[in-house]
């Protein structure tokens, strides 16, 4: 078992305003948090050291001036897909034949969360709001927007929960066209599971686009894609960073990421449970994961458990590295405390 090398922290001895100062140093929404494989790889693609922000950057206003041959362009150089203007658009019938060949169970599933969604985003949905006033009124109105770009990760692991958890509240609203973007991967607009679920909710555009250069070709539109008024759905960190560089030429949902998570625990805490969670969001790459407990005993379990655990994932190493960099477990006084924190 390979030793975890996670920052400890304990509140009695240690200055905690410090230590989580530094924590949140670490992950701000600078844009400038990427992993070692990052930084190499943008060295690969652009010839020189340039940041998260100046790669976006880059890529967003290449797509602007040279439309769908800047797109194809970095998907071939970023992605390594030769992807050309009659295969950049999945076709309706591969959305049908990965829906056709889709496990009973799966759609079934999906149908069942589609239901719940809906049901849910129908009882919070705006309603007109008209408000009597002496000598007039006022009038609140709520339109669905026409046209929203979804873009769906696809790097390492395939997301249908992501076309869920994004189009089906826009459709619920009234909007009437949904445009899918996902990388051109195994993972994303190649994945059968992801196409099915495209085709269950009724969604005919899909196109083979990841990172920057899709949210660029969202939001300024190029041959073939036309632009959007709004942008969702979570990604990398270029994707996050493209999202904030374009908003203004449409709206978009949020600024996400990285991937975190706090686990407070007990003695009634399974310790493989921890460590799942753990590294559940760990193996974002970069993402935080932080422990919190006030038993050195539960702790150091759950510890243990967590390198027991790194060595047997696919993204194991990915996950150490995040933990090393942008991890914490800390002992806390008590629950109060833990809980503060």
């Amino acid at each position: 078992m390979t030793r975890l090398n996670i920052t400890r922290i304990n509140t009695k001895r240690d200055d905690i305003r410090a230590a989580m100062a530094e924590l949140r140093r670490k992950l701000s929404p600078r844009g400038d948090v990427v992993s070692q494989a990052g930084r190499q790889r943008t060295m690969e693609i652009f010839g020189k050291p340039l940041s998260p922000i100046e790669v976006v950057e880059q890529i967003c206003r290449d797509v602007e001036q040279r439309g769908l041959s800047a797109v194809l362009d970095y998907s071939a150089r970023i992605d390594k897909a030769q992807i050309t203007p009659q295969t950049i658009r999945v076709e309706p019938e591969q959305l049908a034949a990965a829906h056709r060949q889709a496990d009973p169970q799966f759609l079934a599933a999906i149908r069942r969360i589609r239901d719940n969604i809906t049901e849910f985003q129908t009882a919070i949905l705006h309603q007109d709001v008209r408000v009597e006033r002496p000598g007039g009124y006022l009038i609140e109105r709520y339109r669905p927007l026409d046209r929203v770009g979804i873009c769906v990760p696809g790097g390492a692991a395939a997301y249908p929960s992501t076309v869920l958890m994004t189009a089906v509240p826009a459709q619920v609203a009234g909007v009437r066209e949904l445009a899918v973007v996902a990388p051109p991967t195994e993972f994303g607009s190649y994945n059968p599971d992801l196409l099915a679920t495209c085709h269950e909710l009724g969604i005919t555009e899909v196109y083979r686009l990841g990172g920057a250069q899709a949210v660029a070709a969202l939001a300024y539109g190029v041959q073939g894609i036309r632009r959007v008024d709004k942008i969702v759905g979570p990604g990398s960190l270029f994707v996050a960073l493209a999202k904030k560089l374009v908003y203004g030429e449409v709206d978009i949902d949020s600024i996400a990421g990285p991937s975190e998570v706090v686990v407070i625990v007990d003695g009634s805490t399974r310790a493989d449970y921890t460590a799942l969670d753990l590294i559940a969001q760990a193996e974002h790459a970069p993402g935080a994961s932080v422990l919190i407990g006030w038993d050195e005993e539960v702790l150091d379990a759950a510890v243990a458990e967590l390198a027991l655990r790194l060595d047997q994932v696919d993204r194991g190493e990915l996950a150490r590295q995040s933990l090393e960099d942008f991890g914490a477990v800390i002992l806390a006084q008590d629950a109060d405390e833990a809980c503060s924190l």
